[in-house]
């Protein structure tokens, strides 16, 4: 008996032994274990630098608290467990969730002071066994540091998805969207962009929601260059201290200083944005009594350097089957006036099914009048980020562009062999010059023939960074159509293309991470609703209950002897 008790002493002590060591090992050596089989909660060495860059306390608030629909449910839980994660990697991080709508004495305040912030709520109908009824979502969080504030959404907005499609979306970006915006929060050093001017190109209003976005990442400034004329090289040293060249939309000639200016700029290794139509044509010009307008090529005195970096974007319209809907007067004129939605070619949705950051997992972008482009043989790396549908074509210009074509009548056999058009393509690599062998327009000591590596998108369409004004003259939100009353991905795009193209740390690829997300379907789960409820509640009872019922029977028998 002694010996047994002994035995248990000892090993009893050497599980104590063992776990004061095992914790003395742990504050030495810090490791989380992810079992899940898509690996959603450990977090990517980018999120990690940025983690180390959080040196204050940051605090997050997370508005989604209270009722919830399932959907939002399963979104609260996955937001939970990687701010856990995010906060296991650093104390300073701090967060809780907050329900707006709790206290009904003050749920007008809240709901009012988040919509000031630009909170806006998700309305949504529950279904609940085939009763129905609304519910708002505030499907946001609001970080906070060093007395700067910034707004993270959580919910991916695509239309045309539902909301169970929406929230596998947005749980695969969760780890993006709070990576990002604590990078935002806490990097010392803000890039810089410099918005062209001079030639002819979007002014600020037409654009404004694409700049508000951006400043709250980077420093934007708009750069002239008129004084080219008067001293190019101090022109050129003063580009050269932005990150980023954003062209968009010019509508007159670049003069070959300029040209050398923007070359040179490209070889010291900066980065350009192109958006570019090579067709004079506009949506409102086709608003009059004929309907019709005349669409005729651009010279902005480009494709030669276009050419020389491995692109050419031509002088043409794309018109495609997958057209984004117009709002046209049909009927008599006066009181019998109707409104009907019909299909306008000239301005496609565009979808993509690439995985490259910039573009997965968006919806449908918004073009208007877009070009075609050409990729040319020239050792750059070149990426096809977006292309029309494969129901598309190429229409030459000069052309007249007339409204009755939305009743035109077509099929497949008009489209053979003539889809799938580039519209936006990445390059990346070391660039040669435009200049090389060639005449300078002004003498520049430092003219470098070969670049550095570097990168550009180019977009055959300057209106897909435009926002359309209302009727008091403000901006309404870039991709939002006011016409049709669709939402559209033009936002995310550009972002995500100025993200990349300024991104050194690696942070857009984490757009990458493929996640497993398994969700119930609910159409199934009424079919069977008995069936499932009789399974997932009645079957453990009567297993318990047997199991029971056994054990006092087997325990009856044995101690009855």
């Amino acid at each position: 008996m002694k010996t047994t008790k002994d035995k248990n002493l000892k090993s009893l002590l050497l599980i104590v032994l063992l776990i004061v060591v095992a914790n003395i090992v742990s504050n030495f050596y810090f490791h989380r274990f992810d079992l899940t089989k898509d690996k959603r909660y450990t977090l990517s060495q980018t999120s990690l630098d940025i983690v180390k860059q959080v040196q204050n306390p940051l605090s997050i608030k997370i508005y989604m608290q209270g009722e919830l629909p399932a959907e939002f449910k399963r979104l609260q839980q996955e937001t939970q467990q990687l701010l856990e994660e995010f906060q296991a990697y650093n104390k300073n991080i701090f967060f809780e969730f907050v329900d707006p709508l709790k206290e009904e004495e003050t749920s007008m305040e809240n709901i009012k002071e988040l919509y000031r912030k630009g909170l806006t709520p998700v309305n949504i109908t529950v279904d609940d066994k085939g009763k129905q009824s609304q519910a708002m979502v505030f499907p946001w969080a609001i970080a906070v540091y060093n007395n700067k504030e910034i707004n993270i959404p959580l919910l991916k907005n695509r239309m045309g998805a539902t909301i169970t499609e929406k929230v596998i979306g947005s749980v695969q970006h969760l780890e993006y969207s709070i990576a990002d915006a604590l990078n935002k929060l806490t990097v010392s050093r803000q890039k810089t962009i410099a918005v062209i001017k001079g030639n002819g190109e979007l002014p600020d209003y037409a654009m404004a929601k694409f700049l508000l976005q951006m400043r709250e990442s980077y420093h934007i400034g708009p750069f002239t260059l008129d004084s080219i004329n008067t001293d190019p090289i101090n022109t050129l040293n003063a580009l050269q201290k932005y990150d980023l060249a954003v062209i968009a939309k010019p509508t007159e000639r670049f003069s070959d200083e300029e040209k050398q200016v923007l070359d040179q700029y490209l070889m010291h290794g900066g980065k350009a944005l192109w958006l570019v139509d090579q067709v004079s044509v506009e949506m409102d010009s086709l608003y009059n009594e004929t309907g019709s307008t005349l669409a005729f090529p651009r010279d902005l005195n480009l494709n030669d350097m276009f050419f020389k970096y491995g692109f050419r974007i031509n002088p043409d319209i794309i018109k495609d089957e997958r057209g984004t809907p117009i709002k046209l007067a049909t009927g008599e004129q006066g009181s019998g006036t109707q409104f009907q939605d019909f299909n306008w070619k000239f301005a496609p949705e565009v979808h993509t099914q690439i995985q490259h950051p910039i573009v997965k997992s968006l919806g449908g972008i918004k073009f208007d009048f877009a070009n075609s482009i050409d990729t040319l043989r020239n050792g750059i790396k070149k990426i096809i980020l977006l292309k029309s549908s494969k129901y598309s074509k190429k229409l030459g210009t000069p052309i007249e562009i007339n409204l009755d074509i939305v009743a035109e009548e077509t099929s497949p056999n008009h489209y053979i062999n003539t889809g799938e058009i580039p519209l936006a393509v990445l390059l990346e690599g070391s660039f040669s010059s435009m200049y090389e062998n060639r005449v300078l327009p002004f003498e520049q000591v430092d003219f470098q023939a070969k670049g550095a590596k570097s990168k550009m998108i180019v977009i055959a369409d300057g209106d897909i960074v435009k926002n359309q004004l209302d009727k008091e003259g403000q901006p309404v939100e870039l991709g939002f159509d006011q016409r049709s009353g669709n939402l559209y991905d033009n936002k995310d795009f550009m972002l995500n293309c100025v993200n990349y193209l300024m991104d050194d740390t690696g942070l857009i690829n984490i757009r990458s991470k493929d996640l497993d997300l398994p969700l119930l379907d609910k159409d199934k789960v009424y079919e069977r609703y008995s069936t499932i409820q009789a399974i997932t509640i009645g079957l453990p009872i009567l297993i318990l209950a047997i199991f029971g019922v056994a054990f006092t029977y087997l325990r009856k028998r044995k101690y009855s002897k």
